[in-house]
């Protein structure tokens, strides 16, 4: 009877070991296959999603950057614009899509803001996606309608003091919604009404005909619209006057020292990614972004390169989501 039992357990034992071998041959065959996969990519086009309508500061610069790439990873980039919620129909897909290396997000510092100004914006930011790489940033600017009679943020609020000032944003959650609110609202103490649009194009098209008064946007949709007059700028929120507008002057000079805000536009992938090709997709856009035609490009629509690491984008993450935290609960908005 033992010798049954004996001759069970080694027969047990045998099964688990040809198991676990099989099981070990399986993993390095898998593992394998997909650093093979993670060394030959890109095999086929890639996706760039962008969060906002077309005309904004994530579309200027996935444009920018996936017709730049195609020349560095020899595939296209195909540019999808899929606008709504903040951003947050964009982030929730792209979170969702395999992480396979063929669809990415280009988004804006939207993606720190809602994570606070949502309940439930349906992923989140610092768990659900690999930071890719950072690639630029601008400030912020405020703008009125052509026939505005102020010529300056600081003449437009002497002019408006007490009344109630409706202004427009790419949408709810984006940096130049909480910019416009904090200005208009918390400093110079108006009754600020925020009109959301799906994009800075459309609210910048809304104040050349006359809907909104105001609109609060990112800067490089606004430059070529402030060139030709069809809108009037205000203010910008850099620390310092811009060399694309230099007559334009600063919300600091405008009566409220030290302000300054930026929105800055990145590339992020579901999470999971390899790791391999998070370093080839990061090295390929530090290497375009670093080009001088490619920064005379971002120069000319307002926009400052900003290449670095995954591990510093991931960094700054952190920090823009606990900076605009405190932002949103200052200033009481909601998504509401």
């Amino acid at each position: 009877m033992k010798d049954i039992r004996r001759d069970k357990l080694i027969m047990h034992r045998r099964t688990l070991t040809k198991t676990a071998a099989a099981l070990a041959v399986g993993l390095c065959v898998l593992s394998q296959s997909v650093m093979a996969q993670s060394a030959a990519w890109p095999q086929r086009p890639i996706k760039f999603v962008v969060s906002f309508a077309p005309g904004g500061p994530a579309d200027i610069v996935g444009r920018l950057l996936g017709q730049a790439l195609q020349d560095k990873l020899g595939q296209s980039v195909v540019v999808e614009n899929r606008a709504g919620a903040g951003g947050n129909i964009a982030a929730r897909y792209v979170a969702k899509e395999a992480a396979d290396g063929y669809t990415f997000l280009v988004t804006t510092s939207s993606m720190a803001v809602n994570q606070t100004l949502y309940k439930e914006p349906g992923y989140d930011a610092l768990r659900d996606f690999v930071a890719v790489g950072l690639v630029a940033s601008s400030p912020n600017i405020l703008v009125a309608q052509p026939n505005e009679p102020a010529n300056d943020l600081k003449e437009y609020l002497r002019l408006n003091k007490g009344k109630s000032i409706s202004y427009g944003s790419a949408g709810i959650g984006s940096t130049p919604h909480l910019t416009g609110d904090h200005i208009l609202r918390v400093l110079a103490g108006n009754d600020a009404v925020h009109i959301p649009f799906q994009g800075a194009s459309p609210a910048l098209a809304a104040t050349m005909a006359n809907q909104v008064p105001l609109a609060s946007v990112a800067l490089p949709p606004a430059v070529p619209l402030v060139k030709t007059g069809k809108v009037k700028a205000l203010a910008v929120t850099s620390s310092k006057r811009i060399d694309a507008l230099p007559n334009v002057p600063t919300v600091a000079e405008s009566g409220f020292a030290d302000f300054e805000d930026y929105t800055w536009v990145g590339v992020f992938a579901p999470q999971k990614l390899p790791a391999e090709i998070t370093q080839k997709l990061n090295a390929a856009i530090n290497e375009v972004v670093r080009t001088p035609s490619f920064k005379e490009k971002l120069d000319a629509a307002g926009f400052e390169a900003q290449p670095g690491t995954p591990q510093h984008f991931a960094d700054y993450l952190k920090r823009e989501v606990a900076k605009w935290g405190r932002i949103v609960k200052e200033t009481g908005v909601t998504a509401q």
